[in-house]
């Protein structure tokens, strides 16, 4: 059975009953402070002590976009080489207001800074504007692939075959999703469900993704400012999005697979004649 985590920063998943029939581990993170878009030195203590006795396997609910930077902490356990593929609207690369802060802005530059198991970032269906303000010295280590780019399927199918060597951290933010789709509390794109589903298909095929995470809930506040079918709308997006990945993800150990292919310096795929000598 595939590990199912909720972790409740708040309180939204209380109101939704995707999980109702899953054995869940359900971590309180309201009673830590500092957590809210940025995450200060105290709090990400307190999380990453947290999740500590969990392995990074399995699929975790880490409810909104305000809380992405989760993903480097769960990523952080992993001991092996391994890509992550981010679906997201946006990035995530913004440049720090404050150094020692981690925040759901700049996440994936602290993880490629810190985290040496981690080769490439491969960005998928984020706003095209954005992907072209990637800077410039995270380019040879970042693969984007936005949003207009799937209008063709047989590029983005070529393109995971080729960028994907390594066992895959899945990581969902689904404001990648169109409004019609879900709400979420931030600006989004233009995915459908189906389209989103079928991508989900390209990379199960590899049978390399090792744990994912998904955010984007609709704040409460939002929720009851508006129609409560939204909040109908976004139970029914997590079930269907728990049912594409419970196949998918994989009981490999955080250690990886014993064939995994080390990262090379420049977080490409290590030739395998300089590993012998």
């Amino acid at each position: 059975m595939t590990p199912i985590t909720i972790m409740d920063f708040t309180g939204i998943y209380e109101t939704e009953t995707f999980y109702r029939h899953e054995a869940v581990r359900w971590l309180d993170c309201r009673r830590i402070k500092g957590t809210s878009c940025y995450c200060d030195e105290e709090a990400e203590r307190k999380l990453a002590g947290l999740i500590a006795p969990f392995p990074p396997s399995g699929i975790h609910f880490i409810d909104s976009g305000n809380y992405h930077y989760m993903t480097k902490l769960w990523t952080d356990k992993l001991t092996a080489p391994f890509d992550l593929v981010l679906i997201d609207h946006h990035p995530d690369m913004q440049p720090s207001l404050f150094e020692e802060l981690l925040s759901c802005g700049c996440w994936v530059n602290r993880t490629l800074d810190t985290n040496p198991f981690l080769c490439k970032v491969i960005l998928l269906g984020a706003s095209d504007a954005l992907t072209a303000s990637i800077p410039a010295e995270k380019k040879d280590r970042v693969i984007a692939f936005g949003e207009s780019a799937f209008q063709s399927e047989e590029v983005w199918r070529n393109f995971l075959l080729v960028h994907a060597p390594h066992p895959i951290y899945l990581s969902i933010d689904k404001d990648v999703l169109s409004p019609s789709q879900v709400l979420t509390n931030w600006d989004q794109g233009r995915f459908s469900l189906k389209t989103l589903n079928r991508l989900l298909q390209v990379l199960a095929a590899s049978g390399s993704i090792i744990g994912a995470d998904i955010c984007g809930e609709c704040p409460v506040s939002i929720q009851t400012a508006l129609d409560s079918r939204i909040l109908d709308q976004d139970d029914q997006v997590n079930q269907a999005l728990m049912n594409m990945l419970r196949q998918p993800v994989s009981s490999l150990r955080a250690a990886g697979r014993p064939d995994t292919p080390a990262c090379s310096p420049d977080g490409g795929r290590e030739d395998q004649n300089q590993q012998d000598n």
